[in-house]
């Protein structure tokens, strides 16, 4: 019965009674509802006789049972989520027309952390990228922010991104993670210098998910109601605080309990110590996008100098009763946005409207977005017909669009795009301001003793591993290139020649 509910498309806050069906002496039913007079012993002919094919509830039983796994997502693999609200505060209506900003709103959302490259059921305490993603059920419809525990990213070009993660995924001959592998690809991309210092700092290895702050990574644009655009940038800031692992703790706490940052979120959230957010935003005008060293559309850079403004805050404040149907199935797309909020020609993420929605499409089947958690809470109306799980219950005879029979609103000024200058001609070029190491320096200059020696030591320990003497040597000069402190006790570690690397650093252009 459970399932057949499901099936038919019960919103999610009936979600809970249906749960309760399993726990409370209820008539167990087959899918189709029919009561279940047996579910100890099979159909059989005579006592010693074989097993009948006419015993439905055993062969769904099983069917069902061999059907209950879903392709595995290739990045975010491991996650935990809870439910949670976000709470507006601040008028920001000069700048977009996105309501779920409006002052005093509350909007409820779902928040998936995650880990990026390990797979599900993986240790908790591994040195990762996190993910932060959001779905808020907004009144103009599903927007999802799906960012990271860190401000920027390895890469600015989604054309390097499938290699990138086959580098960081096990070896498709040992299927071990190999450090040879990974430094191999990254010594060919030097704008993966400032990442790659962040993620073998502390915070590589969070301590606790509600101890990670939020970032949307990429820019976006905010557009008001006179379609001006504004560049804007998210970081969720935890009222928690920011506290990870070095290696050697990494390694006691995963003895305890590899499952330490679901453990810890539930527990609190079960105890009633909610953890919060702050939303913090940051702003520049189209004029101001030249002002930088850098190009700030590029991922791999935080606005540095760029004020913050508060403008809400989320609560995490509700465990999912079903994991598979709430965290497993949660489908977090860059390309699900609201009016007021657009993509900006960041090209990382440019990829990524394209990519992680055909992902879900894979994994999920095309009518995943009308799966109970990836639901929205506004009426949806379109003409996309069938597929596998559809459950739009549509009805009528006009699945076409314009059509005098049906009297839809389907265009609406209010909504459309924003008329964006466009200029040049199409090409392939890396873009002109890559300032690679600048702000990698910056990052090791802004932690403290301990947490540089700890960066050290696990970064370096991963350096040492490299075979390849060139391959080690170019990442070291990376580093060099970053701060020359910063590479001589990274190159000492791996006991290099540090003149040597110098040598090459001074090679490496900005």
């Amino acid at each position: 019965m459970k399932a057949k509910l499901l099936a038919s498309g019960i919103a999610l806050a009936l979600l809970t009674p249906l749960t309760a069906l399993a726990v409370n002496n209820t008539q167990m039913t087959q899918d189709n509802g029919a009561p279940v007079g047996d579910n100890q012993n099979s159909q059989t002919a005579g006592p010693n006789g074989p097993t009948l094919l006419q015993d439905s509830h055993l062969i769904q039983k099983l069917q069902r049972f061999d059907r209950e796994r879903i392709p595995e997502r290739v990045v975010h693999a491991r996650g935990v989520g809870a439910f949670g609200e976000f709470k507006a505060d601040k008028d920001i209506s000069n700048l977009t027309i996105a309501n779920v900003f409006k002052p005093g709103t509350v909007t409820p959302l779902f928040l998936r952390f995650s880990t990026v490259i390990h797979s599900n059921g993986s240790p908790e305490e591994l040195r990762d990228p996190h993910g932060f993603a959001i779905k808020f059920y907004t009144a103009q419809g599903n927007w999802d922010l799906l960012g990271l525990d860190e401000p920027v990213f390895f890469i600015r070009d989604a054309m390097k991104f499938p290699d990138m993660i086959h580098s960081l995924k096990p070896s498709p001959v040992t299927n071990v993670q190999d450090p040879n592998r990974y430094f191999d690809f990254f010594s060919h991309q030097p704008e993966s210098t400032h990442m790659l210092t962040r993620i073998f700092s502390f915070r590589g290895i969070p301590a606790s998910y509600r101890k990670v702050d939020g970032y949307g990574v990429h820019a976006f644009k905010f557009i008001n109601a006179k379609g001006d655009v504004t560049y804007v940038k998210f970081h969720f800031k935890s009222r928690q605080g920011n506290e990870g692992y070095n290696v050697e703790q990494a390694k006691v706490e995963q003895g305890k309990d590899f499952n330490n940052l679901t453990d810890d979120l539930y527990s609190n959230i079960k105890q009633g110590h909610f953890p919060i957010w702050d939303l913090y935003i940051q702003t520049l005008t189209p004029d101001q996008l030249n002002n930088f060293r850098y190009n700030p559309l590029d991922d791999t850079k935080e606005w540095l100098g760029v004020p913050e403004t508060k403008i809400g805050t989320l609560t995490l404040n509700k465990i999912p009763e079903n994991f598979f149907q709430t965290t497993e199935s949660a489908a977090f797309d860059p390309s699900n946005l609201v009016p007021g909020i657009e993509p900006s020609e960041d090209r990382m993420l440019q990829g990524r409207l394209f990519s992680y929605a055909d992902t879900h499409m894979y994994r999920l089947g095309a009518n995943y977005q009308q799966l109970p958690i990836n639901r929205p809470r506004v009426a949806v109306n379109n003409y996309n017909q069938d597929g596998s799980g559809n459950q739009g219950e549509t009805k009528g005879d006009v699945n076409y669009q314009p059509s005098v029979e049906q009297g839809s609103v389907t265009d609406n000024p209010a909504y459309k795009a924003t008329r964006t200058p466009l200029s040049g001609t199409v090409q392939q070029e890396l873009i002109t301001k890559t300032d690679n190491f600048e702000q990698a320096g910056a990052y090791y200059h802004s932690l403290t003793p301990q947490q540089q020696d700890d960066l050290i030591e696990a970064l370096g320990g991963e350096l040492q591993k490299v075979k390849n003497d060139s391959v080690r040597q170019t990442m070291l000069s990376h580093f060099y290139k970053a701060d020359a402190t910063y590479g001589t006790r990274l190159a000492q570690r791996t006991k290099d020649d540090v003149n040597a690397i110098k040598v090459l650093a001074e090679k490496l252009k900005d």
